[in-house]
Parts: structure tokens; sequence; C-alpha cells
């Protein structure tokens, strides 16, 4: 059984290189445009792992995260940020929000899915 993957970005672009690399390594991949969308989705449905960008318009990555943690259902759900951002700071913000991982743009599709795995230990 393949897992469900939530990727939240507002970029078209990014968003179609994250699905392409996903569904090519047998994940099912659902999209959301901002992070109002991914929290509206991850709601709707069960995930096994959410990969969202930070800075987004509507909710950015960061307060759709906080906002996904106070909910016990994604309590343990990991998450991985996919940003251009390297600050050391927002890191630590993201880690403490809940954040699984980190990921730089622009991205390797292959360290993304190798990623992926790991965090989903399969």
């Amino acid at each position: 059984m393949s897992a469900n993957i939530l990727t939240v970005d507002d970029s078209a672009s990014i968003r179609m290189t994250t699905k392409i690399a996903l569904t090519n390594a047998g994940y099912q991949v659902t999209e959301a445009v901002d992070g109002a969308d991914g929290l509206a989705k991850a709601k709707s449905a069960p995930f096994d792992l959410i990969v969202t960008d930070l800075n987004m318009p509507n909710m950015n990555g960061l307060e759709m995260i906080e906002t996904l943690r106070q909910s016990p259902a994604h309590t343990g759900v990991p998450i991985i940020f996919l940003t251009t951002e390297s600050d050391a700071d927002m890191k630590a913000r993201a880690k403490a929000a809940g954040a699984t991982g980190w990921v730089t743009k622009p991205f390797d599709p292959e360290n993304l899915v190798k990623i992926v795995r790991k965090v989903l230990g399969k």
C-alpha cells in the first residue's frame, strides 16, 4: 500500500516537480495551493506525510503546522518543510512548531524521495 502525501506550495512548478517525483516513487499525492487549502485538505482526509512550503499567501506553512499540531489526529503525522528559507532561527521555529524535516529549494527530486522514504520508514 502506498503512502498518501499532501504537498502544499503556492508555486505550480514546485507542486508539479514534487508530484512527479513522489508519484514516480509510488506515492499517492494530493496538492494544496496554500496553507489554508492545505489545512482544509489535511482535515478532510488522512495523510501519512505532509510536505509544505513556508512562505505562502493566506496562511504560511508555519501557521498551518501549528494549527495541525493542535489536532490529535495530526500530532504524529510527519511534516517536511520544502522552502527557500535556510535561516537557523526559522528552522528552530519550524522544529518547535512540529516540523519533522527541512529541505531547501532548489531541491533535487531524488533527494526529496530519499528523505520521504526515511521519514516514512519505507
